[in-house]
Order: structure tokens, then sequence, then C-alpha cells
């Protein structure tokens, strides 16, 4: 009877562990998903120029620094400073186009780090004629966990290659 007792206990047990553990994955799953629909939600909202809701995807005091070829070119600070960098920026463009491809992240409770890659696509024109403009970028970020959503807090935009040619008709 004792060893009846004993196998119901340790299976109870097993089953309680195995079931926590499975919730815990279940939740990393499901937190990694948000971090990458926030990631992808800030690269459609540029594409539609969007500006005013693709910053509120930040946190009202976020930084956002953008390297060029591993030199700094503009460190912002806040939502009002995000949106008037990346309204000016997108407006010179008449398509944009970003394509997110690999993205890994950290999660660290309430925080979280990030690192994706991106490809994005400018046509504009120069000088009476269309130009594309092709970068590779790495983001880096830094998020929190705020109200039951995640948000930017610190991007590190790496902008590493360009390649700008005029767009054939």
């Amino acid at each position: 009877m004792k060893q009846i007792i004993l196998l119901i206990t340790l299976l109870s047990i097993f089953q309680f562990s195995s079931n926590a553990q499975t919730m815990d994955y279940t939740n990393e799953l499901k937190e990694r998903a948000l971090l990458k629909e926030l990631v992808d939600t800030f690269s459609n909202l540029a594409d539609t120029k969007e500006v005013h809701a693709q910053v509120q995807l930040f946190t009202p005091n976020a930084t956002s620094e953008t390297f060029v070829n591993g030199s700094s070119v503009s460190k912002l600070t806040g939502r009002e400073e995000l949106e008037k960098a990346f309204g000016a920026f997108l407006a010179k463009f008449e398509t944009v186009y970003h394509f997110n491809g690999q993205q890994i992240f950290t999660l660290n409770g309430d925080k979280a780090l990030g690192t994706s890659y991106c490809m994005v696509t400018l046509i504009g024109t120069e000088n009476g004629r269309k130009m594309k403009t092709t970068i590779g970028v790495i983001y880096q970020d830094e998020f929190v966990h705020d109200n039951d959503k995640w948000l930017i807090a610190k991007r590190k935009a790496n902008f590493n290659w360009q390649d700008k040619q005029p767009l054939s008709q």
C-alpha cells in the first residue's frame, strides 16, 4: 500500500512539474511572438509612413541611435524627437519597404534584448531621376514590458551597407 501511495505521489509531482514546464515554455513562445510582432509592426508602419503610430511602439523616453558604417549619425530621445526625425527621413521617399529577416530575443522578466536583421529599400527622386537605395540594417533593441505590451526602450540601428542605383523604368 505504501508503494502505491508513493508511486501516485511521484506521478503527481512529475505531472505537475511537466505542466509547469509546459506553461513556462508556452509563455516564453508567446512573449517571443509578441516581440517579433512589435519589430514587424515597426517596419510595416515605416513602410506606410504612419510615423505617429510607429513612435507609440517606443517608451515615452526611448532612445534611438543610428550608425552608418560604424559611425554615429544621429541620437534621438523621446517620442517627439523620434517622430520628427522619422517623418523627415521617410518624406524623402515615394516608396519604402522593410524586409525583416532573422530575429533573436533574450527574455529576462519584463525586459528583453533583441537583434533583428533587415533589408530596407527606398525609392525616391534625385535630380529628376528615380533612384533605388537598398540598405542592410541590424537593429539591436532593448525592450520593456509595460501595461501588458512590449515597447522599445532603446534602439541601435546599424546601417552596415548601402547600394544606390537608378531605377530602371
